[in-house]
């Protein structure tokens, strides 16, 4: 069932919060000249164009990205993301968004490696021309969950690990917790970030509980939501649960939520930030 495309969705306020942690987190990662590891499960085209017919069909950016990328008062927290989306655009025009192996090539170093797995074969084609110039970087159309395990621990003992499946399978809610849990018996040390839409709150409860009744340690959840939570059909908001995150990101995130709220969300809109499980 591979139906999905991010295209229709890149640059939303989903994307905004994903992309500014992970950037957040890979800017931490380079801090030191030892290499390290990406890996990411579900990595789409790589590169999204805004005036295409599938991001003009839903206008999502709109309200995600465009709202942000010319603003003058962007907290020092954001910088860096900002700055990153800016560097694919000229002036205040905003045609290009990166996807998640986009922003990770940004960080890349030559001691720095990637793998990028993605199975809808008309994305895998557009990350494969994307990565032609990417020496360290590795793509491949296969399963990104078994991916991930096949590769862990990392020679450098050194790693992030993205994982953001579509869920339009409810099976993906767990299965992505479960991978994690497998993953972190093998490479305790790395960094995982996992995201999820927020449709049915339940389903995000049980993520949840699997974390908590798990060996997992050090676990931070952050969700931001645009609107109250429904049993209508849709997402209304966007959450991630990041295993091992970078001692700041904490810090960074308490500035990052409410700016996105003012700017993004409305009266109805909320976020929150805790630590679900101690180091």
């Amino acid at each position: 069932m591979l139906s999905y495309r991010h295209a229709f969705h890149a640059g939303n306020f989903a994307d905004v919060l994903k992309h500014a942690v992970l950037t957040n987190v890979l800017e931490y990662m380079t801090r030191k000249d030892k290499g390290y590891t990406y890996i990411d499960s579900h990595s789409g085209a790589g590169m999204y164009q805004l005036t295409e017919e599938y991001a003009q069909k839903t206008g999502e950016y709109k309200q995600g990205i465009a709202k942000l990328i010319n603003n003058d008062d962007i907290p020092e927290a954001l910088e860096e993301y900002i700055a990153l989306i800016q560097s694919f655009n000229q002036a205040e025009e905003l045609k290009l968004y990166p996807g998640s192996p986009a922003v990770a090539k940004e960080f890349s170093r030559r001691q720095d490696s990637a793998h990028l797995f993605e199975l809808h074969s008309t994305d895998i084609n557009h990350l494969t021309e994307f990565c032609e110039r990417w020496s360290k970087s590795h793509v491949k159309q296969s399963d990104g969950y078994q991916g991930i395990l096949s590769l862990l621990p990392p020679p450098s003992r050194r790693g992030v690990v993205l994982i953001d499946p579509p869920y339009e399978l409810k099976e993906d809610y767990t299965k992505a917790v479960k991978t994690i849990i497998s993953a972190y018996k093998k490479f305790a040390t790395g960094t995982y970030i996992l995201w999820y839409p927020v449709v049915t709150r339940e389903l995000i409860d049980k993520m949840r509980e699997q974390f908590i009744a798990s060996d997992v340690k050090n676990v931070l959840q952050v969700e931001f939501c645009m609107q109250k939570d429904t049993d209508a059909y849709g997402m209304t908001g966007t959450g991630l649960f990041v295993v091992n995150p970078p001692w700041q990101l904490a810090q960074q995130l308490e500035i990052i939520l409410p700016y996105l709220k003012n700017k993004l969300g409305s009266s109805e809109s909320s976020f929150s930030l805790e630590q679900i499980i101690e180091e």
